[in-house]
């Protein structure tokens, strides 16, 4: 076995596994003002920017060849439904027209979800102190809806509501956007992953938690389930979340499906590696490249990740 192992032009010829930049989407978080770059700091080297600084990074994004940017939303107020989310002035909005007017080769694809403008910090619409489904996938659909009327290529709701997939195809339809895709956040674990994101989007739900709606973490077969029914309901692209401690969901669902897979990098994953590296316990560049090796091969066609800009340079 070691005949193909002995230097970099047998290996790299025989590698069953090769990341390509062009399947690298990039989470940037926007935030209103300008001038704006405010450090994340339990994401080192991750920032909430001002429209302007997210078209120069959305710049640099696209001059690496990566494939696309995925946009967060930090919004100035927040109401208990939403509506900054919705409106067509909200501040993904507002960074959608700015970036595409300085961005060609870049897809431009928005997180729908609610928790990011809503006071509460839930997905969805309270009654009684629970999230209400139905009325819920009227607000994402308009959300996804307004999205796409600023500039958006796709839209990946978030929010783990049932038939929330339809409801925004419905609605693209119905509005002429027949054409453009989704990304359904098909399985996406209730998960202590998601802390530093929480820190960065001010959505810590201020009351209970999301297990209501996200995945429990000790199930697969479910993961099955909700990809088969969000691909029913039209969704393009499935997407397994957080990654690396679902590889195995996203194995299984690479046998099951023949859809497209993105599997998302999260923030507590890319945190953990920033501190190891940090420390001197880890070499940073060589666990970047070996945890996003794992995500493709285990299956996921698409990898977000907020290395997605040092990894195309690492790959070029």
């Amino acid at each position: 076995m070691r005949r193909l192992r002995r230097n970099e032009k047998f290996r790299a010829m025989v590698r069953e596994t090769r990341l390509d930049a062009g399947a690298f989407i990039y989470p940037m978080f926007v935030c209103p003002g300008a001038g704006v770059r405010n450090d994340i700091s339990s994401m080192p080297g991750q920032f909430s920017m001002s429209v302007d600084n997210a078209v120069s990074l959305a710049q640099i994004a696209e001059r690496v060849g990566v494939g696309g940017i995925m946009l967060f939303g930090i919004p100035e107020e927040k109401d208990e439904v939403g509506s900054g989310a919705y409106a067509d002035d909200g501040i993904v909005q507002e960074a959608l027209r700015a970036i595409r007017e300085n961005v060609r080769d870049l897809i431009l694809v928005t997180d729908v979800c609610l928790c990011e403008y809503t006071s509460h910090g839930h997905c969805g619409v309270i009654k009684n102190g629970d999230v209400e489904n139905d009325p819920t996938l009227e607000l994402l659909a308009k959300a996804a809806l307004s999205h796409v009327r600023a500039g958006a290529d796709m839209v990946a709701p978030s929010d783990m509501m049932d038939g929330r997939v339809g409801a925004i195809r419905s609605g693209l339809d119905t509005a002429g956007f027949t054409d453009i895709p989704i990304m359904s956040y098909a399985a996406k674990y209730a998960s202590a992953f998601y802390g530093p994101f929480r820190e960065a989007a001010g959505s810590t739900p201020q009351f209970g938690d999301r297990r209501s709606y996200q995945m429990d973490p000790p199930n697969a077969r479910e993961a099955l389930r909700e990809i088969e029914l969000d691909l029913a309901e039209g969704a393009d692209i499935v997407m397994i979340k957080p990654a690396m401690a679902y590889l195995d969901i996203i194995a299984r669902a690479r046998e099951a499906f023949q859809a497209p897979i993105a599997a998302y990098q999260v923030s507590g994953e890319y945190a953990m590696i920033e501190a190891a590296a940090a420390n001197g316990w880890l070499d940073r560049e060589r666990t970047i490249l070996e945890t996003a090796t794992a995500i493709k091969r285990a299956g996921a066609d698409i990898l977000i990740t907020y290395y997605a800009l040092q990894l195309a340079e690492m790959v070029k």
